[in-house]
């Protein structure tokens, strides 16, 4: 039987659980491709199912990893559009293509809905097999670790800014963190969509790459823990249009900064799931919380293709060698990266 190198888990822990070796390569199904992975990006989800949580069912060995780019190795039956040596990045966001949801294109609401390295394995390998519709060309040229970088992160941000979040010229967003992919991601399109943007961030240095990726507003919570308030000086006392939280736990300084009528944005949740709001603010203030997941399909490829064009451009801060996934982890643990960190694959 084939092998492949891969990392992978069989119990939850910290970053020594991670195991580099050979596993068996799939072989692609009906429907479905072989990609032979060049690149890999991290994820907070790597950290997360690694962990593990309540109710996450793996099967073991499980490989971790969502995002990732190379070239397809081999197609399964049925599959006409795809050709051994095709450049591709990988869409980790897995609808069935069968359900009402992905029959109305609302694929990241699927029944069955599945997500590479969380619910099935994923990236961390030399090879992964996904449906031939979560394939995207990848232009000549283009490099694999931009693709991944960008796949997961800025779907994401773009779902929930412009196709949830209705995100309009002239409006003023502020991005809670100032370093993360989804965050660096937010910066770029509120831009892109003529916004004026606020960055709630760390310290200097992560700032410093907001400010590069054209943030307009710049607040250190490390000299503003009460962020909220230099928000409303900078906004004259009015506060933003739209707050993107991923973090959760900073949801009660977001209400406060947010206008009346304001959009709470959020894909996530960083610092914890569980938290207590002060409900008299949603009310109040007329708040909208609006949460998604992933991107439709087609929303992956509108955004891939800003990507492509140098409209949008996702910050890698380093690479890791497969073998040193582990200490990937632990770079990422500790909150040091500026923006992506990818795996790259021997």
């Amino acid at each position: 039987m084939p092998t492949m190198l891969a990392v992978w888990i069989e119990r939850h822990g910290g970053p020594e659980v991670l195991q580099f070796g050979e596993l068996p390569r799939p072989e692609p199904g009906p429907g479905e491709v072989l990609v032979r992975l060049k690149a890999a990006a991290l994820n907070h989800l790597d950290l997360w199912v690694r962990r593990g949580w309540p109710g996450l069912k793996l099967t073991y060995p499980h490989i971790l990893g969502a995002d990732g780019a190379g070239v397809v190795a081999q197609v399964g039956p049925g599959v006409t559009d795809w050709r051994e040596g095709d450049r591709v990045v990988i869409n980790p966001n897995i609808g069935c293509g069968e359900c009402w949801y992905c029959l109305a294109g609302y694929d990241n609401r699927c029944e069955r809905w599945q997500l590479l390295g969380e619910t099935r394995s994923g990236t961390y390998a030399q090879y992964v097999v996904v449906p031939a519709r979560n394939l995207y060309r990848l232009p000549e040229g283009f490099d694999e670790h931009q693709a991944a970088a960008a796949a997961l992160v800025f779907q994401t941000a773009w779902h929930s800014l412009i196709t949830r979040g209705g995100l309009q010229a002239g409006e003023h967003v502020l991005i809670v963190g100032a370093s993360g992919g989804v965050n660096t991601a937010s910066i770029q399109i509120a831009k892109l969509a003529g916004c004026t943007v606020y960055v709630v961030g760390s310290n200097a240095q992560k700032l410093d790459l907001a400010r590069r990726l054209g943030a307009d507003y710049l607040i250190d919570r490390s000299q503003h823990p009460k962020w909220h308030r230099e928000v409303l000086r900078l906004t004259q006392g009015r506060g933003v249009d739209v707050v993107v939280d991923n973090v959760g736990t900073t949801f009660p300084l977001s209400f406060k900064a947010a206008a009346k009528g304001g959009r709470i944005l959020t894909v996530g949740n960083t610092g914890g799931p569980v938290f207590e709001i002060d409900n008299r603010y949603v009310f109040s203030k007329h708040l909208n919380i609006i949460g998604s997941t992933m991107s439709p399909q087609s929303d992956f490829r509108t955004v891939m293709d800003l990507v492509f064009a140098g409209r949008l451009k996702p910050v890698v801060d380093r690479t890791f060698p497969l073998e040193e996934a582990h200490a990937a982890h632990e770079y990422l643990e500790a909150g040091r990266q500026l923006g992506k960190v990818t795996l790259a694959i021997p």
